[in-house]
């Protein structure tokens, strides 16, 4: 169990510095620390993607990525800046949003996002963890 917790927290760690990382580029230099938080349980989340659903096609897993960040966002969007007003991000001037909080392009890039998160995190289960040697099918 303690080895669990371990693996988790490592995994919630690297995923969140790596958000945090992207945050400050992609933000000129910035970002709040709540996106750790946030990228770190969405790193975790599509990590265990495979494991709930292991032959599914590299194409689904990246969608159900793009889904499970669209929901944690929404989720901790309507915590993070409605209810304690943080106004870390505001969506509403984009296309197809949901109080400001999310919206369709931005989960279009949370799909492309998780991609990459889901061979880091399979073989970061591999080297770290010696998990199985990750490997994927298309179709």
């Amino acid at each position: 169990m303690k080895t669990l917790i371990n693996k988790y927290l490592t995994l919630f760690f690297i995923g969140g510095a790596l958000y945090l990382l992207i945050e400050i580029i992609s933000r000129r230099g910035y970002t709040h620390w709540t996106m750790g938080i946030v990228g770190g349980i969405c790193f975790v989340l599509i990590g265990m993607i495979d494991k709930f659903l292991p032959r599914s096609p590299f194409w689904l897993q990246a969608l159900l990525g793009g889904v499970i960040v669209t929901i944690v966002e929404l989720i901790s969007g309507i915590l993070i800046n409605i209810v304690f007003q943080l106004d870390v991000w505001d969506y509403s001037n984009h296309a197809f949003q949901i109080l400001g909080q999310v919206c369709l392009p931005f989960s279009m890039l949370w799909c492309i996002l998780s991609s990459f998160a889901i061979i880091l995190d399979d073989y970061l289960r591999y080297w770290l963890f010696g998990e199985n040697r990750p490997h994927y099918h298309f179709f």
